[in-house]
């Protein structure tokens, strides 16, 4: 049986649909009821939090875990606490994280790697199983600039030419469920990428490119970053974590491409112009109320 925590996330969800597509016998766990609305009808929801976890006896029915949860000041609270839940229901379950590329390295402080490392240090302590999917950035950070791509034709980031080996969230998940409903499993870290690194001039040249019309890229300031990233109103800890980020991006680290997905699926990752064609309406719609880039 196999468990997915963040079900109704990025990448949980598209987990869920994946082991409902292959008959995985598989639960959801959803913070609230109205949450399982939306599962596929064969998935069986759970209710209960990361840091409200299931009690020992249902958790010792799970072999497999998929761990997700966004970034967030808490999450390494809140993911400790769910391995300590299933640490001390007394069985060994296979775990899947979710994390990000860059937790690995202990040089890299971008503070939404640096949790992810934390909770992987908490996990080795454990002794339990784990396989760490480590995904580049998502291909979906990208739609919240949709609406400024919409009025302005213009892709404004303090990116500076770094490259990005941008990875789709259907890809992560994919690899994810084969790895759960594999028979046997190889611990360790998968780095997952798309198929090429980009840069945002890239970016905005391939937008332009599927939909037709010329997106500039504007390569602004960190001090310029902060204050629209402030008057979006997204909290300091968010702000300084994006901030973090670009950096690490402008000092070329998220420039490796891989071949994970392709080892663990059998198919090539999504390019970034396939990705663009599905979000078409996206991009070309009405403004919508998406908030600000997170990564």
């Amino acid at each position: 049986m196999i468990l997915v925590t963040g079900a109704t996330g990025r990448v949980g969800y598209r987990v869920v649909e994946g082991l409902d597509d292959a008959d995985a016998k598989a639960t959801a766990m959803v913070r609230i009821d109205v949450k399982a609305a939306d599962l596929p009808p064969a998935v069986q929801p759970l209710v209960a939090s990361l840091d409200a976890p299931p009690a020992a006896d249902v958790l010792q029915k799970f072999d497999r875990n998929n761990m997700n949860s966004p970034s967030r000041e808490q999450q390494v609270e809140l993911e400790v606490t769910f391995i300590d839940a299933v640490l001390a229901a007394g069985h060994q379950p296979l775990i899947v994280k979710v994390a990000a590329d860059g937790f690995q390295d202990p040089d890299c402080q971008v503070r939404f790697m640096r949790s992810h490392r934390q909770i992987a240090m908490h996990l080795e302590a454990t002794g339990l199983p784990v396989v760490y999917l480590a995904p580049n950035v998502f291909m979906e950070t990208l739609l919240p600039l949709s609406d400024a791509i919409r009025r302005e034709a213009l892709i404004a980031l303090p990116a500076g030419d770094g490259r990005v080996a941008f990875v789709a969230s259907s890809d992560v998940a994919d690899v994810a469920v084969r790895l759960l409903t594999a028979g046997s499993v190889e611990e360790g870290i998968r780095v997952l990428s798309g198929p090429e690194a980009l840069d945002y001039a890239d970016v905005a040249a391939r937008i332009s490119t599927v939909y037709a019309r010329q997106v500039d890229y504007d390569d602004v300031s960190p001090s310029e970053a902060r204050r629209a990233l402030s008057d979006a109103g997204l909290p300091s800890w968010e702000i300084d974590g994006e901030l973090e980020l670009f950096e690490w991006i402008r000092a070329g680290a998220a420039d490796v491409v891989t071949d994970e997905v392709r080892t663990a699926t059998g198919e090539d990752p999504r390019p970034l112009e396939d990705w663009l064609r599905e979000l078409r309406g996206a991009f070309v719609g009405r403004p919508s109320d998406l908030p600000p880039p997170r990564f």
